[in-house]
């Protein structure tokens, strides 16, 4: 998916994050376990919270929050606050949890309330400065946002926003001079200049914001926003007609395809003059939040990051790179529902819809509504039938679902639209494509991909554990396929499932012990999965450590096995093995777990 790109300035500035969040009172996204479950309640109704005692929307506001369903929380939060007004702390956690659901118009009020306590709350500081600006009272916003600095990101953000205020309360020259005298680490003069740049050309100043565009563009020719802004004014003052088109296509050869990037391209050939980047004060104010909240989305900032994104929201509800980068923000902390809703909010008319739709379609599968997800992404094919990122999402969930007919076919239609010389990306389909014709029971196809795979990407790790797995498992080129997944190994020897692979291998060949050995490193890697549990409880068995084979299986059975795998599993803690192994569950063990990887 298509974003912000991250450049060496930008990331310059994460080391300083933890000084950052500490201005945010209380931790907006709750510590949660790895695989929190994505399955809060639906947002309390009226009758809900009417049923509950103060302590009851305490409790159930803590559990919406460690299940990171902010809005459920502010609910809950706010509920019990009517029942407790004088209580600071749950004033605090209903105003930091409104912020993080986006509703900003609540948590104002709220912020209102906390600033008559505690005025040195630069939280509250920031989302009262931040509504005086969407209302347009630019000196009360000044106000308010100059007391939210806490630190140098911070800082930059304050200042930026002070000098859009300015500019709308009539004084671009001093919203200009605000942005100049900020002085901090070598990342700022970047920001500096692509602001000040486009405060300058909506008064007017075209030259001198040129000036500034070019500055900024010299300082980092891959940042996509100075790319955008530079371009744009290009088109409208430079006499060369070619002159934004250039900038636009050296953009293209750092990161191909950018849809705003195409979008400008496409503009700039037909010799249209683009309209400057922002157009008001608020969107100016929109674009410096979204900015800094992008960068810190991706370098450990989420905190952070929640607050500016859903403030730049406030002020331009429609931004598709804030919508983009708060959704990226949800898919970071497993929260794909809450992405899904964000991407819906994408505009159509956005020459980023298209992959708005695509990452919709992967969080709907991961939300187990598998049939939006394929309905979402044919449409997309259907309209640019060659569009290998949509058609590779498309093949993931069916592989990812077990359809493996369907996704043989699917990965046809994109290797059809490959473009020869990318080998390594070209090699994935040919891998892909291979894994559902193997489980689909067409061999030979099968094995043909693989081996297309490698002459494209020799020594592919997947690829030759693939390979080598099934060709041991046939009984067939058994040194051959034992060579390949010792390939594999050396190069991922910390990846499990190509060790549990390797002591497989063993196990089909007859070498117990090896396998024993290779198994149990394994374990040690990938200690609760059902599969190599029960690949160690075979091995255990055929060495004579039979309660510990048993006990491995019955480890195995607990880790939910796949349901056709699980009375096979039952019959052998029961039994044991029969000596020709034909209880042995695992045969394509390894496989399945690629089943459902898209990467």
């Amino acid at each position: 998916m298509f974003s912000n790109r991250f450049n060496r300035w930008t990331v310059a500035a994460i080391a300083l994050v933890g000084t950052a969040i500490a201005a945010v009172p209380g931790r907006v996204l709750a510590q949660t376990p790895d695989h929190p479950s994505d399955t809060a309640a639906q947002f309390p109704t009226r009758n809900d919270l009417k049923s509950l005692t103060g302590a009851g929307s305490y409790l159930a506001a803590r559990h919406a929050s460690v299940e990171r369903d902010a809005a459920s929380a502010a609910a809950f939060y706010r509920s019990a606050l009517r029942t407790d007004p004088k209580n600071n702390e749950l004033l605090d956690r209903a105003f930091i949890s409104s912020v993080a659901d986006g509703d900003i118009d609540e948590a104002v009020k709220l912020a209102e309330r906390i600033l008559t306590i505690d005025k040195t709350n630069r939280v509250a500081r920031l989302v009262v400065g931040v509504h005086d600006l969407k209302v347009k009272k630019y000196a009360a916003a000044q106000t308010n946002i100059s007391q939210s600095i806490r630190g140098p990101i911070t800082d930059l953000v304050a200042t930026l926003l002070s000098g859009w205020a300015a500019y709308g309360a009539g004084d671009a020259k001093g919203g200009v001079a605000t942005i100049d005298k900020l002085a901090g680490p070598e990342w700022y003069p970047l920001f500096k200049d692509l602001h000040a740049g486009m405060i300058l050309e909506l008064s007017g100043k075209e030259k001198d914001a040129g000036t500034r565009f070019e500055r900024a563009y010299k300082l980092d020719d891959s940042m996509l926003r100075v790319t955008e802004a530079y371009a744009r004014w290009l088109s409208r003052n430079n006499k060369d007609s070619a002159a934004a088109t250039n900038v636009y296509q050296a953009f293209d050869k750092k990161l191909a395809r950018h849809p705003l990037i195409q979008e400008g391209l496409r503009e700039t050939r037909a010799g249209k003059k683009m309209p400057p980047l922002v157009d008001s004060a608020q969107a100016g104010a929109a674009e410096a939040l979204y900015g800094i909240g992008a960068t810190l989305t991706r370098r450990g900032g989420e905190d952070l990051a929640l607050v500016y994104l859903q403030l730049s929201l406030y002020l331009q509800p429609t931004h598709p790179l804030a919508l983009l980068s708060l959704a990226d923000l949800y898919e970071s902390v497993k929260r794909p529902k809450m992405a899904i809703k964000v991407y819906e909010r994408v505009p159509a008319t956005s020459p980023l819809k298209r992959n708005a739709q695509i990452q919709l379609a992967i969080d709907l599968d991961s939300a187990d509504r598998t049939e939006e997800a394929i309905k979402i992404l044919k449409g997309v094919t259907a309209e640019d039938p060659k569009d290998l990122e949509a058609i590779m999402a498309l093949g993931n969930i069916e592989r990812g679902r077990k359809r493996f007919s369907d996704c043989g076919a699917t990965y046809s239609r994109g290797i059809d639209a490959l473009t020869p010389g990318n080998d390594k990306a070209n090699s994935v389909w040919y891998y892909y494509r291979g894994i559902c014709e193997e489980r689909s029971k067409q061999w030979a196809k099968a094995e043909a991909d693989m081996k297309k795979a490698l002459e494209l990407q020799p020594d592919q790790p997947h690829v030759l554990n693939y390979l080598g797995y099934s060709w041991i498992d046939q009984g067939i080129n058994l040194d051959e396929g034992m060579k390949m997944i010792k390939r594999a190994v050396e190069q991922r020897p910390d990846d499990g499932y190509i060790v549990d692979s390797l002591g497989w291998a063993y196990y089909r060949i007859g070498n117990y012990e090896e396998a024993v050995k290779n198994l149990e490193r394994a374990i040690d890697l990938k200690p609760e999965d059902p599969t190599i549990n029960d690949h160690l409880g075979d091995a255990y068995w055929r060495v004579g450590r039979t309660l510990e084979a048993k006990f491995q299986w019955s480890h195995a059975r607990d880790l939910k096995p796949e349901p056709e795998e699980l009375p096979k599993i039952e019959a052998k803690i029961a039994n044991g093995l029969a000596d020709d192994n034909s209880n042995s569950s695992a045969a394509q063990a390894d496989k399945k777990k690629d089943d459902g990887r898209g990467g």
